[in-house]
């Protein structure tokens, strides 16, 4: 018996099925699509921009040949000390090399001020009949050594760095590592005045003959920042007295000419007004430290610009 109402009832049915997949496929699709708006909008949002950390930046004191006039670059410590300024590197020449290895070992300024105040020019002099030069230097190397207690060059406390001129080939030779006090007195050999320095058969004058500021050598070994103090910029007007003096001054102007060559590629030039200062004038170490301190207080708020932008880039920590 056929029901009368089948094709009526199989018609809802299959309408019902077909309502069904309908629905089923319009989730499907709606489903779909809303997981395409969700990895276009984690893809399309701002990320994070990770920046390489800044590499710390390396701050260097390179200290000028000048002899006596030397003791300024005390004054010129004693103010970057006072105004935490940090001193990563030094790079002495001559007189630079003698303060700036024992700064370098661990004396604050104001102990090298009372150290170059007590010292007299026997302890460190040392006097002979002239022979490729009136001092022979062993005096000085001596009183290096035992006051920085026999501490070689690379177990200082700040990485330093002598300068002197190997003859005869009259090479640029920086020591690094080594006997500290032997350096220093290889780049304090001034020709005519001290005998040459030898090291391992080979003969050294004073650094200055080549670099007297050696800004080239500072950037050379990673620096970032260059303060240079340069002590031969103000020469002596004066008539000299004697052999030595004729020397020394003669040496200075020499030392004058070749460094502005370097100074130009320093950051900071701090210049000692230390003309009125005669190279052999070792009873005038106070006042070379005071002009010391004068240079570079009028050059702090240079330094102290360059300081800031390198903590705002990170590169520098209190």
């Amino acid at each position: 018996m056929i029901k009368p109402f089948a094709p009526v009832y199989n018609i809802v049915l299959n309408r019902e099925a077909n309502l069904n997949i309908f629905r089923l496929n319009t989730r499907k699709v709606f489903g779909s699509f809303f997981t395409l708006l969700l990895i276009i909008s984690i893809s399309c949002a701002p990320k994070e921009v990770v920046h390489p950390t800044a590499r710390p930046a390396k701050i260097a004191v390179v200290l000028g040949a000048g002899a006596s006039r030397g003791f300024a670059h005390i004054g010129v410590l004693k103010v970057l000390e006072a105004n935490r300024i940090p001193v990563h590197m030094i790079i002495g020449t001559s007189a630079g090399s003698f303060v700036g290895s024992l700064y370098a070992y661990g004396f604050n300024a104001f102990q090298l001020q009372k150290m170059a105040l007590a010292i007299e020019k026997g302890d460190i002099v040392d006097l002979t009949i002239p022979d490729n030069g009136f001092i022979k230097g062993e005096k000085l190397e001596e009183y290096i050594n035992s006051t920085v207690k026999n501490t070689p060059i690379e177990k200082l406390r700040i990485p330093f760095y002598a300068v002197a001129t190997s003859l005869p080939d009259g090479q640029e030779l920086v020591f690094g590592k080594g006997n500290t006090g032997t350096a220093v007195r290889a780049s304090c050999s001034i020709p005519g005045v001290f005998r040459p320095a030898r090291i391992n058969e080979k003969m050294f004058v004073d650094g200055g003959v080549v670099s007297p500021v050696a800004v080239d050598a500072a950037r050379k070994y990673g620096a970032d920042l260059i303060i240079a103090v340069d002590i031969s910029a103000d020469l002596d007007t004066r008539q000299p007295e004697g052999t030595i003096d004729t020397i020394l001054q003669s040496i200075n102007i020499m030392y004058s000419k070749l460094a502005a060559t370097q100074i130009a590629r320093a950051d900071i030039v701090i210049r000692p007004k230390v003309g009125y200062i005669g190279s052999a004038e070792f009873k005038k170490r106070h006042e070379a430290i005071l002009e010391g301190e004068k240079a570079a207080y009028e050059t702090l708020p240079n330094i102290k610009a360059i300081i800031d932008k390198l903590k705002q880039n990170g590169q520098l920590t209190e």
